[in-house]
């Protein structure tokens, strides 16, 4: 009986339809061939647990992987990593994921998480199970991006691995998914089409925004594929699938103009909506015929972080290029004349010397919202509380050090509902934030959505669109944010679907 077999976990990420799992898919295509392992989705699963119990029970198992995001993802990761544990202690539980790499202390130290993940785990997965396999513990040392504890209880984090060349990689296992889970169940239908797939395409982003969870794993360090390796992807899923849109969830999928125009390019004639994320600065630096290109394309809108329309603030953030609050402005005016969406995001509450100033900045930053909304209607705004994930060492850390905040120090505290929201940026625990400026920035918000629905939830059209903007449009226009009931009744009644917690309404 084969007893080093693999259980590969995604834990449940969203309550709606579920985007394919990439990231245990790279995971699976990095081991494929070598080793024999499964697939868990805990987002297609009605009973995860049980599913892993009973591969667990049949003793073929040695090792359990899991991705581990922040949010909603601890609600299965940490109880379920847990149980493992006490269950079937000979297992040696591996997590990988921004949670897993940024919490790696609490984590490590629950006593039931051996081993993380640090980065991209092309090689490090792969190597780490030879070294456990072939019983040469010596050598673990040895693997790039990786963190555990010793015999001692000291914490180890091996060097960083330069980002690999993406063309070289294996591909992801689609057809092996297959198996466990019908890929076109994963294929939704969305506001940009009604078989939409969600793709990731190259690791990490070049700058080091002090806010943001990808720099400490990554470093200002960014790897595309390249056009030509993407479009046969693309083209497998266009002739098995018949897809028609795709959300590629790249940090920065724009860094590479030449690779997005390459692209643009091989995919004009398809037939193909496609979303991605990308920098104002970056794409600002396009010419309106490229940006022209890319809508031609299939470009429906472009994600990206706005942060702020305060040049102080976007100093404070470490914001780096040359992003500025008049740039914001010119930007989405061209977004407007090549017909792309700008969905911007904007993070309000940043520290500050006082709580007057950390109001102001952010009355000061709703006007600014405004302003953009007369600029270009079609812009979608997005707000998220500042919730610190800090680089450490950055002045910015500093200063959340300096007002009081400090994160869980037990890994099960992470999945009580207050931390879920913080991870969500929904309701962070600040000291610096004051419920009534929370207040103030989510009453602001509904109004907003009020006014301005998200095109990206296609049921809010029609009378609803009309009933939603009568309700809001004289709070928005006279200013008055406060109790608006009516549209949160609304928003309640009709599932209203905020894309910044659950990503675009799909079916």
């Amino acid at each position: 009986m084969n007893t080093n077999k693999v259980i590969l976990f995604n834990p449940r990420s969203a309550n709606s339809k579920h985007r394919i799992p990439n990231s245990i898919l790279q995971v699976g295509a990095s081991i494929h061939g070598h080793y024999d392992y499964v697939f868990v989705d805990g987002n297609l699963e009605t009973d995860p647990w049980q599913t892993i119990e009973n591969y667990l029970a049949t003793g073929e198992f040695k090792y359990f992987g899991s991705t581990v995001m922040p949010g909603p993802q601890l609600k299965q990761a940490i109880p379920f990593t847990k149980k493992i544990k006490e269950q079937f202690p000979e297992i040696t539980t591996i997590w990988g994921g921004y949670f897993a790499s940024n919490q790696y202390k609490v984590a490590l130290d629950s006593g039931y998480v051996d081993y993380i993940i640090n980065g991209p785990g092309d090689k490090t997965f792969p190597s780490l199970l030879a070294a456990l396999e072939n019983n040469e513990p010596k050598t673990i040392v040895l693997i790039k991006n990786l963190i555990y504890k010793k015999a001692d209880g000291t914490i180890t984090k091996t060097a960083t691995e330069a980002l690999l060349d993406q063309d070289t990689l294996p591909k992801f296992p689609y057809e092996y998914l297959n198996q466990f889970y019908p890929v076109r169940n994963y294929l939704a239908k969305t506001f940009m089409g009604s078989k939409t797939l969600s793709y990731h395409s190259s690791m990490g982003c070049p700058f080091s925004c002090s806010f943001c969870a990808v720099v400490p794993i990554y470093n200002a360090r960014w790897k595309g594929m390249s056009a030509a390796r993407i479009y046969e992807d693309v083209r497998y899923f266009k002739d098995t699938y018949n897809i028609d849109a795709i959300e590629f969830h790249d940090n920065n999928f724009f860094t590479s103009k030449k690779r997005v125009l390459e692209f643009s390019e091989l995919i004009l004639n398809d037939n193909i909506s496609y979303w991605g994320e990308g920098r104002i600065d970056t794409i600002n630096m396009y010419t309106d015929d490229e940006l022209r290109l890319m809508r031609k394309a299939g470009c429906k809108m472009i994600f990206l972080g706005a942060e702020t329309g305060n040049d102080a603030i976007l100093k404070q953030m470490n914001k780096g290029g040359t992003q500025s609050g008049q740039m914001i402005k010119d930007f989405v005016l061209r977004m407007k004349n090549v017909d792309i969406v700008p969905e911007l995001s904007f993070v309000l509450g940043m520290p500050a010397a006082t709580e007057k100033e950390v109001y102001d900045q952010i009355l000061w930053d709703i006007n600014f919202i405004r302003e953009i909304k007369t600029i270009n209607p079609k812009s979608e705004i997005i707000i998220y509380l500042y919730s610190p994930v800090p680089t450490e060492g950055s002045e910015l850390y500093q200063q959340i050090l300096d007002a009081g905040f400090s994160f869980p120090t037990q890994l099960e505290d992470w999945i009580s509902p207050s931390w879920e929201n913080f991870d969500l940026r929904k309701n962070p625990i600040t000291p610096w934030l004051k419920p009534y400026m929370i207040d103030t920035i989510k009453n602001f918000e509904t109004v907003l959505n009020g006014y301005y629905p998200t095109v990206s939830d296609f049921r809010i059209r029609g009378f609803k669109k009309t009933l939603l903007q009568t309700l809001s449009g004289l709070r928005y226009k006279t200013g008055i944010y406060q109790y608006p009931y009516e549209i949160k009744a609304l928003h309640k009644l009709w599932r209203y679907r905020q894309p910044e917690i659950e990503g675009f309404y799909s079916e």
